[in-house]
């Protein structure tokens, strides 16, 4: 400063003592001529307002100039390493402290700006999907803070179509939510989840994904740890953490396709949920009878079971105590589905008559239902408030009993029945022999139950008896195959097979998940770094 000054005044004789005793006072000076300086500024801020002061059309190779004379006048060259490690430091700490300048300013305007308060906001955060969570809470600090707010991961959806949520992913929403954790869907849906009374098989693997050009299971093995996009069976740990208070208030639980889970894993996290409600497992290796066994101890108030095998025909480890057991433990139970397993009739009835509660029932491709269960069942007692029955693809499923079971229906039976699949991509057994197929059958009173019950949605798809395929491959097929194939619907059916009613399926309408589009209100929220903002990317 005394440099610039003197030079400003070159003309001027040489200044005298008393003179140059005025002109070494630049910092009072400057702080007089530069009102918007306090008098309480420190050297360094003064220092910090000159360097900033610099206009931005200086030329920057004049900086450039400045600090080779600066590196030239030190006399070592440790000397010039230490003043360019200095000025790494410095700018350092000055991009530092700009960067948070600039997010507490925008912090500033968004709470001014954004017309919600914290609760509501919550509140809004608490409808949206797990990964506009994330989004939401990158944004800004104010956003952030909201959506730390463990009622924000009370329902928690991680389904992706393909791997991409770990179990550190998992375990950070799960100790987020900590006791307000309601609902939890993990693992992998190749394509929009099916409603209940879908009939498309959700059982998925890398063999059936529609993307897998640049995926590798052995890429997939040695990504393990923190960087895996895979789920294993400790996924779900983190619901027995908090001596079990994590998992005591969930009410729904939905996992899909995790292949690395098992039977001991799942059990375990059963009886961290006392008080499940909704419970969908779906491509999971496990066995039927051990996760019915730790349904039937653990979660008592169960209201809807839903259990797709990832192994269709394979399973047939449930046995008749575990039946009575879960009937007798679980009586709230409305809601049934077991596809995929191997049940025998006398199973079958033996949950269905013993629900009393039980409106829904999806035993789909079933290897070994006849339908001898069907006898009877709507005399009272369960089996008489069924509303959807869905016995679609059963491969031993009889036309006989379904034909008794139609004409107890026009009798006046299953009056609350509005719903009823009797599909099947290869037909209908005969009565003596199943590998003889029925296509067209005049046993069973289509027309006759549409006219007596024409609330009823009636779905009757059968190939035309060209399209009979053989029986020994079809066995073969699907014992042998470790996915659920897609239904095959034949374009052409036999006349009065497909029967729909007025009343659009309900049933297989999905609910949603109440996320809605929030449309631009007028109000501006400036962005803001995310170098210190914690959220997950899923």
């Amino acid at each position: 400063m005394d440099t610039l000054h003197h030079h400003h005044h070159r003309p001027t004789p040489p200044p005298s003592s008393s003179s140059t005793s005025m002109a070494k006072r630049p910092c009072s000076s400057s702080s007089s001529q530069n009102p918007r300086l306090p008098p309480h500024f420190s050297q360094m801020d003064h220092l910090l307002h000159s360097f900033l002061s610099f206009p931005d059309s200086s030329p920057p190779i004049s900086l450039d100039l400045s600090f080779d004379r600066l590196l030239d006048s030190s006399p070592s060259d440790a000397d010039q390493s230490i003043v360019i490690d200095r000025a790494h430091r410095l700018g350092c700490l000055l991009l530092r402290a700009a960067n948070r300048s600039a997010r507490k300013r925008a912090s500033i305007h968004n709470s001014v700006a954004w017309v919600l308060p914290p609760d509501l906001t919550i509140k809004v955060f608490s409808m949206l999907d797990s990964q506009s969570l994330c989004y939401a809470a990158a944004t800004c600090s104010m956003f952030n803070k909201c959506a730390m707010d463990p009622l924000c991961y009370a329902n928690i959806d991680l389904t992706t179509i393909l791997p991409k949520v770990n179990n550190a992913v998992v375990s950070t929403m799960i100790q987020r939510a900590g006791k307000s954790l309601q609902s939890l869907k993990l693992g992998i849906v190749p394509g929009p989840t099916g409603s209940p009374g879908s009939c498309q098989p959700l059982v998925y693997t890398i063999r059936n994904s529609g993307d897998v050009s640049s995926f590798s299971w052995n890429e997939k093995r040695t990504r393990q740890g923190k960087e895996s996009s895979i789920l294993t069976r400790s996924c779900l740990y983190p619901l027995s953490g908090d001596n079990g208070a994590t998992g005591i208030l969930l009410r729904r639980l939905h996992l899909y396709n995790i292949e690395r889970m098992d039977n001991a894993s799942l059990c375990v996290a059963l009886a961290a949920c006392p008080s499940l409600l909704d419970l969908e497992i779906v491509g999971l290796h496990v066995e039927l009878r051990q996760t019915l066994m730790s349904v039937s101890s653990h979660c008592h108030f169960i209201e809807r079971l839903f259990f797709e095998s990832s192994k269709t025909g394979r399973d047939d480890s449930l046995k008749s105590p575990t039946c009575f057991e879960l009937v007798n433990n679980c009586p709230n139970l409305s809601s049934l589905s077991l596809r995929g397993f191997k049940l025998h009739d006398n199973k079958v009835r033996i949950l269905v008559k013993g629900f009393r509660k039980l409106k829904y029932a999806d035993f789909s491709t079933s290897y070994s239902i006849t339908g001898t269960f069907l006898r009877n069942l709507g005399n009272g007692g369960g089996g008489s408030l069924l509303e959807v029955l869905i016995l679609r693809d059963c491969m031993h499923l009889k036309e006989m009993e379904v034909a008794r079971f139609l004409t107890a229906v026009i009798a006046g039976d299953f009056k609350f029945l509005k719903h009823l699949d009797i599909s099947n991509r290869e037909g209908l057994a005969s009565e003596g022999d199943w590998y003889q197929r029925s296509y067209n059958s005049s046993l069973i009173p289509l027309q006759q139950v549409l006219e007596v019950r024409p609330d009823i949605c009636l779905l009757a798809e059968f190939p035309s008896e060209g399209c009979f395929l053989d029986i020994d491959h079809m066995i073969d097929s699907d014992i042998n195959s470790e996915l659920s194939l897609p239904f095959q619907q034949s374009g052409q059916t036999s006349d009065g097979a497909l029967v729909t009613s007025s009343l659009e399926s309900s049933y297989n309408s999905d609910q949603g998940s109440g996320n809605e589009e929030y449309q631009d209100s007028g109000f501006v929220i400036y962005e803001e770094s995310s170098d210190e903002v914690d959220f997950l990317i899923v």
